[in-house]
Order: C-alpha cells, then sequence, then structure tokens
C-alpha cells in the first residue's frame, strides 16, 4: 500500500482535474463523448482525473449512472493518468461504490463531504476515517467545510490509506493552522478551490489544485502548475487574471452556474456535452454567455499565438 500512497500523493501535487458528465439528448450518460473527453484530458498529461466528482455532477446521477462514469473514466484513461473515483451519500454507499470502483481499477477513492444537513463535524470527519478503513486503495478527503476542527484535520492527515485531503475552504487561517499542526504528517494539502485560490494555498504549503477548467483548457491549467511549482507567483497571478471572469462566472448562483459555465465553454468549442440536470443552472442567460464567449475566445487566440 506504501507504494500506492505515495503515487496517489505524487499526483496530488498536480492536476486534479474534475471531468465533466455529457448527456444525449435524452438526458442519459453519452458514454461515447465521455470517453473521448477522459482519452483527450489523459493526452493532456493531467495528474489526476476525479470520475464523478462535483463538476461531473455526482449528486444528480444514479448509483449506476456512477457507476458507468467511473468504468468509463477508468477504461478510457488506460493508465495515462490516475483515476480517483468520487464516492459519497451514504456511509454504506460510499463504501460500496468504493468497492465496485476499485475492482474496475480505480487507482484511489475520494470521497465527496457527507451532506446530512443534521451531521456533526467530528464525525463528519469519521466518515472519511471509516471509508479509509474499508478501502483497499489510497483515499482522499474532499472537505467542503471550516467545521472541522485542527485535531480533526490532524487525525485525518495521519490516517494510513489517505493520501491527501483536498481543502475546499476560503479559511486560510484555518488552512495554515492545520499544515502548521501537520507537519508530520505525510498527507498532501491539496487547493480545493480551483486555479484562482492556489497561489495562496500554495503560499500556506498545500499542494496541487482542483481544476474544472482543464476540461476546457488543459494548457492554461498546466502553465499556472508549473509556474506555481517554481514559486513564479508572478506569472501564476497572470495566467489567472486570463480566467478570472471564467471562474467569477461559475460562482453565480451560489455556485450553481459552476457547471455550466464549463459545459458550455466546451460548447462554444465545438463539444457539444449537454446541459447541467437540475438543481444546477441549466444554461446561462445571453449576458452571461457574451461573456463567457469572450474569454473562449480570448483563451484561444492566445493559445494558438503562443
Amino acid at each position: 500500500m506504501s507504494e500506492k500512497l505515495e503515487i496517489v500523493r505524487k499526483a496530488l501535487t498536480g492536476i486534479s482535474g474534475v471531468p465533466v458528465t455529457p448527456y444525449h439528448a435524452d438526458g442519459s450518460v453519452h458514454v461515447e463523448k465521455l470517453d473521448t473527453l477522459i482519452k483527450g484530458l489523459a493526452a493532456a498529461r493531467v495528474h489526476n482525473l476525479m470520475a464523478a466528482g462535483n463538476t461531473g455532477e455526482f449528486f444528480t446521477l444514479t448509483m449506476d449512472e456512477i457507476r458507468l462514469v467511473h468504468r468509463t473514466t477508468i477504461r478510457a484513461a488506460d493508465g495515462k493518468a490516475l483515476v480517483s473515483a468520487a464516492v459519497g451519500r451514504s456511509l454504506a454507499d460510499a463504501k460500496a461504490l468504493a468497492k465496485d470502483a476499485i475492482a474496475e481499477g480505480a487507482d484511489a477513492i475520494m470521497g465527496h463531504h457527507p451532506m446530512d444537513p443534521f451531521a456533526g463535524p467530528s464525525y463528519q470527519a469519521r466518515y472519511f476515517l471509516e471509508l479509509a478503513d474499508s478501502s483497499t486503495v489510497p483515499v482522499i478527503a474532499y472537505v467542503r467545510s471550516d467545521g472541522f476542527s485542527v485535531a480533526d484535520f490532524r487525525e485525518l492527515a495521519l490516517h494510513s490509506n489517505i493520501a491527501g485531503i483536498k481543502f475546499a475552504s476560503s479559511n486560510l487561517m484555518l488552512l495554515a493552522d492545520i499544515i502548521r499542526s501537520t507537519q508530520d504528517a505525510p498527507a498532501i494539502w491539496v487547493c480545493g478551490l480551483a486555479e484562482g485560490w492556489a497561489p495562496a494555498f500554495y503560499a500556506l504549503g498545500a499542494r496541487g489544485f482542483t481544476s474544472g477548467l482543464v476540461n476546457v483548457f488543459p494548457q492554461r491549467s498546466h502553465a499556472i502548475h508549473t509556474a506555481l511549482e517554481v514559486g513564479d507567483y508572478a506569472t501564476a497571478r497572470q495566467l489567472i487574471d486570463g480566467i478570472a471572469g471564467f471562474e467569477a462566472l461559475r460562482t453565480k448562483y451560489n455556485n450553481g452556474a459552476n457547471v455550466t459555465v464549463v459545459k458550455e465553454a466546451l460548447g462554444m468549442l465545438g463539444n457539444d456535452v449537454g446541459p447541467v440536470r437540475l438543481p444546477g443552472v441549466v444554461s446561462l442567460n445571453e449576458s452571461e454567455r457574451a461573456l463567457l464567449r469572450n474569454v473562449v475566445d480570448r483563451v484561444s487566440n492566445e493559445q494558438q499565438a503562443a
């Protein structure tokens, strides 16, 4: 297991891309388009593919659809990129999904933050610990709250089968406390808030970042990652400035447009992957679409000129 953990930890210091889930006109998962998308991301050298993550609309997929997305992603990646299968909902569901994904060849399991409205923070941490206890491949804990105590985070970081923690809170003072208190732990702290937050996370000691942008412009994500890895914050900021409008649109409607922006950007580049399922924002309005078109055209032109 130690070798597997090191492989996953190395991947986590890179880009953890979260692929969208394409749909047919009837709303069913479009396996062929997903296969093509994953092959493209693997060819683009994305370090870690988080199958059925939030950008993949995990919470709108049925259990069977999640398994289909896992299976398709694992087969399409074909060992060219590490695949972390995202699991969640009840602990029993998460364990069942993990078991099936591992049987299909998943390299790691990413546990979604348990979203029960009556959950206690320390017991949410225990959810990840029990998932890690039951898994035969390394686990990544996706924490979307700053309600955990530093002691909770330390317990996660010291677990023998948790490769890293995807920290998706903007509470940077908490992150600083956590990293300071876990210097003796091998777990990787990953920026779970995409490229825009990555410089601040790196400055505190995190490594790697998650990305929805990578579906559309993997070259830009790689350039940002390369700059951060060598401590070139000026270049990283400049590159992030160029996609700031894209990321700002994703935060609209209380983040309800997060996936919508990625899918519509793909459509603008000739890859129609279908709409977003309810309760996400199904489509952008005309003014939002015009702003997105401006960003897509500008970044595309910059890449062609490079």
